[in-house]
């Protein structure tokens, strides 16, 4: 079977799951549960610390897993990604007290609290910064305040805590994150393409493809047609039928669903009617 790793809490953990029964497959329905068989996709789930996963499937024990690149990283495992999930989108900025520095390149001398010290290490070895990195758990925002540093770097989203603590985020992120699927790095060529870890990949990839696109249909008139089309051109080309009416014709394309309501307005425009979009609950392209 193939063993794959699932975030088993924080903000991963829903999403993956939802995003795995989506594709077809089983999973728990307890959150005691730490090993799922599905054994019609014949696949092993064990639901393990957001954190521990890249260096489980780095062991080779499990053969892909799901979580953040921040946690990839940090993790300094042997592992890579193959896969952009789209969820947990975060950012990873450096922050402290008005007037302490402008940017990096003023840290030399500081201590700077993380949860993520692999991550900061290396950006500032990559800087050429002499700083001090200390690791703290949670949220490190009274870090500074308590005096146990300068500086901290932490994952931004709204930066709404940062200014709660009367801190301002400085310098350009460190890095974007999301979650991906990882596998262990430097595998054989023909691990890479073992046929059931690109099963998994092509029905992950297909979630994300009816996430992303919804079904039109519309009738137009012929002569308005080349400009409909190239309104709503597909992946390859819409499909086109002839209507009953002489004149007309129905077509049906893949449109993106954040274009949507865009492009409905610009077919009523030239003419179209009955234009109706629906969801697409599974692809394969």
């Amino acid at each position: 079977m193939l063993r794959i790793a699932v975030p088993n809490k924080g903000s991963l953990s829903g999403p993956a799951s939802a995003m795995l029964h989506e594709a077809g497959y089983q999973q728990r329905k307890e959150s005691k549960e730490l090993v799922l068989v599905d054994p019609e996709n014949e696949v092993e789930f064990f639901y393990l610390r957001p954190r521990d996963i890249a260096i489980y499937v780095s062991s080779g024990r499990l053969d892909i897993g799901i979580t953040g690149r921040d946690l990839l990283l940090d993790s300094g495992a042997n592992a890579e990604e193959i896969l952009q999930l789209g969820f947990a989108r975060s950012t990873f900025r450096y922050a402290t007290k008005p007037g302490t520095a402008a940017g990096v390149g003023d840290f030399d001398g500081m201590t700077i609290a993380t949860s993520y010290e692999g991550i900061v290490a290396k950006h500032l070895a990559d800087n050429g910064i002499d700083a001090s990195v200390v690791h703290l758990d949670g949220a490190v925002e009274t870090a500074i305040e308590l005096g146990v540093a300068q500086v901290i770097a932490d994952v931004v989203e709204t930066g709404t805590s940062l200014r709660n603590a009367g801190l301002e985020v400085i310098g350009e992120p460190i890095l974007t994150s999301e979650a991906v699927v990882i596998r262990r790095a430097g595998i054989r060529a023909e691990e890479a393409e073992d046929p059931k870890v690109q099963q998994f990949l092509r029905r992950l990839q297909g979630v994300l493809v009816a996430r992303s696109y919804v079904m039109m249909d519309y009738d137009c008139r012929v002569e308005h047609l080349e400009q409909a089309v190239a309104l709503t051109p597909g992946l390859e080309s819409p499909t086109i039928s002839p209507l009953h009416h002489e004149g007309w014709v129905a077509v049906r394309s893949m449109v993106a669903a954040k274009e949507a309501q865009r492009i409905m307005d610009d077919l009523y425009e030239l003419g179209a009617r009955a234009i109706l979009t629906t969801a697409i609950h599974a692809c394969r392209l």
